[in-house]
């Protein structure tokens, strides 16, 4: 009897238990967006990657590390991909920086991409009625309820304004306003354990400036005063007018959460296929960088381009992207972050006179490059912006002295180190004070093969002496490295058509030579003759990077000639970035790990 009655409780209760769980659940679900699930999952996950380490990770078991690294790596991926949302970004900010982890996480990382189901036009056109209190169909002459386009946080569709003009709409998907606050609260526990508890490894100091920027990019009216901002700041440059287009933003059918803008059709930069057909090339066969590891998104040719064939090749299309954002970099100091190749098309010029008056064949004309997504920039304060141009100066140029002086004065321990990531290729730099063979005897014998414990520890030790003072350095760097490895990424996957070093530094050293406060004098009153003679040293030592991108143009044209593998400049810097990473870190860089 006791039995029995025990057993009818327990039932009740496991009853009890299970309703209450789906009830708070469903309500969860309904009222948070699912936000208390997705922290209880990211802190189990976290929970487990942290046991992981903890118990697994000595040097008794140094064979089973990689093992450990999968796992962790694919618990980290399916958190990411599972929650969705801003969590998608976290990761990519984090795949950003992910050159130097170990091989399961540049693998994984890197098929980290910002696509997601499009959520139903019922749920679109509640939001616009708490936006505008009008639906789609009041607001607009023709709204397309199928989305051309939809990413973790926002999906895009097409429209056509009351007065004609074709528009594209962005929609934030109403989950993730809810969610924002748990997942960054999530993010900042995450990072904090962490540094304190799992890694020790100084990563808790950048919590706040991501946070605050990832917010800032669910901000559409925030969105759109950043793409009027660059649209001025391309009309004044000589150097970039008429070559960049922003699409013009419209602010009457724009709110927080609705972003209306410009329909421009032209050729992603993502679909080489189409690219390489409207610039008469044949790209390389297998491209390095932002595609090497998926598919190409495919947009195709609009029906506007089908008879045109755009001046100057892909060379022409990469000049003015490296140029675009060195002037954002070194003369703005206002920077887009997220360059890659899917927020960027190629149109021809509107305007631009045709070469060609016969109609059998393609019409030449000049190639305009249309940056998209301004959510994601970056200010950077004047000092930081020339201390950043006065480091690429010298880097080029071998001035030891200003590469530590800066280096210091932002917290940085290793020059070198913090050098190569900077210029994306190996740099060693010259000793002084014998703190090169120091540094040489810290990191033990270089050419010792290590196992996969030694490998971790000389890692985190090399990082622990590289972060010395995190209160120093300034947070912009985060978003700038990310800036440079996706142009990087975008150059390499067009076989390096550019010496994007050479523009870069070029870009950074005019930026020291003239003042950009605006003045009624003229121009060579606004020159700085000190700085003026380090350009006349500076140009002078180029012409040996100059002699090296056109060895390495010559010998990727002799392969291709040979039928052999086709990789460019950007490839072979690569590759000596690998081998600095190995001798360094006895760290394995995979070959996709630079994309950005």
């Amino acid at each position: 009897m006791l039995l029995r009655l025990s057993r009818s409780r327990l039932v009740k209760r496991t009853v009890y238990t299970t309703f209450s769980l789906g009830a708070a659940y469903l309500a969860d679900a309904e009222l948070n967006a699912s936000a208390v699930t997705r922290n209880l999952r990211t802190l189990w996950t976290c929970a487990l990657i942290s046991a992981d380490y903890k118990l697994n990770f000595t040097p008794e078991h140094a064979d089973r590390i990689p093992a450990i690294h999968q796992r962790v790596a694919d618990r980290m991926y399916d958190l990411f991909t599972s929650n969705g949302g801003l969590y998608i970004k976290i990761g990519q900010a984090i795949g950003a920086n992910a050159a130097l982890m170990p091989a399961p996480f540049q693998q994984k990382f890197a098929r980290l991409f910002d696509d997601a189901p499009q959520i139903p036009y019922p749920t679109i056109a509640r939001v616009f009625q708490r936006e505008f209190n009008k639906s789609p169909q009041e607001l607009f002459a023709y709204f397309d309820e199928k989305a051309v386009a939809s990413a973790s946080v926002a999906q895009v569709h097409k429209a056509r304004t009351w007065d004609g003009d074709w528009v594209a709409v962005k929609v934030q998907k109403p989950d993730v306003g809810r969610q924002t606050s748990y997942d960054l609260m999530a993010f900042r526990a995450v990072m904090w354990a962490f540094e304190k508890w799992v890694f020790d490894l100084p990563v808790y100091f950048a919590v706040d400036f991501i946070s605050t920027h990832l917010r800032a990019e669910l901000d559409f009216i925030a969105e759109a005063s950043n793409a009027q901002r660059t649209a001025s700041l391309v009309a004044s440059e000589p150097r970039l007018a008429g070559k960049v287009y922003i699409p013009k933003v419209y602010p009457e059918y724009s709110t927080e959460r609705v972003l209306t803008a410009e329909w421009i059709d032209g050729v992603r930069l993502s679909d080489r296929e189409a690219l390489g057909r409207v610039v008469g090339e044949k790209l390389p066969e297998k491209g390095g960088g932002m595609f090497a590891e998926h598919d190409e998104k495919k947009n195709g040719i609009p029906e506007s381009m089908y008879h045109v064939n755009l001046k100057g090749g892909m060379r022409a299309i990469m000049y003015t992207m490296v140029e675009l954002f060195s002037a954002q970099m070194f003369d703005w100091g206002f920077v887009h972050c997220d360059p890659h190749p899917g927020n960027i098309i190629i149109r021809a010029r509107p305007g631009s006179s045709p070469s060609s008056k016969s109609s059998s064949k393609p019409v030449l004309r000049d190639p305009q490059l249309v940056l998209l997504d301004h959510g994601l920039y970056v200010t950077i304060r004047p000092t930081v912006k020339r201390q950043y141009a006065s480091l690429w100066r010298a880097l080029l140029v071998s001035d030891w002295d200003t590469i530590r002086n800066v280096t210091e004065s932002w917290g940085v321990g290793e020059a070198g180190l913090f050098a190569s990531a900077v210029l994306m290729r190996p740099v060693k730099i010259g000793r002084a004070n014998g703190s090169s063979s120091r540094a040489e005897k810290a990191n033990g014998n270089p050419g010792k093969e290590l196992n996969a414990y030694e490998q971790s520890v000389r890692m985190k030790e090399r990082l622990k002496r590289f972060l010395v003072d995190t209160d120093k350095m300034p947070k912009e760097l985060i978003f700038l490295g990310r800036n440079m490895r996706i142009v990087q990424g975008n150059n390499q996957s067009l076989g390096s058509p550019v010496n994007r070093i050479k523009i870069t530094a070029y870009w950074a050293s005019r930026s020291l030579v003239t003042t950009h406060e605006r003045s009624s004098y003229a121009w060579w009153t606004r020159l700085d003759a000190r700085e003026l003679w380090r350009d006349v040293l500076f140009r002078t030592a180029m012409f040996s990077l100059d002699i090296v991108f056109w060895v390495s143009k010559i010998r990727q044209r002799v392969r291709a000639l040979l039928g052999l593998t086709n990789g460019g400049f950007e490839d072979e810097l690569e590759r000596s970035v690998r081998g600095f990473a190995r001798s360094t870190f006895g760290v394995e860089v995979g070959p996709g790990a630079f994309e950005g």
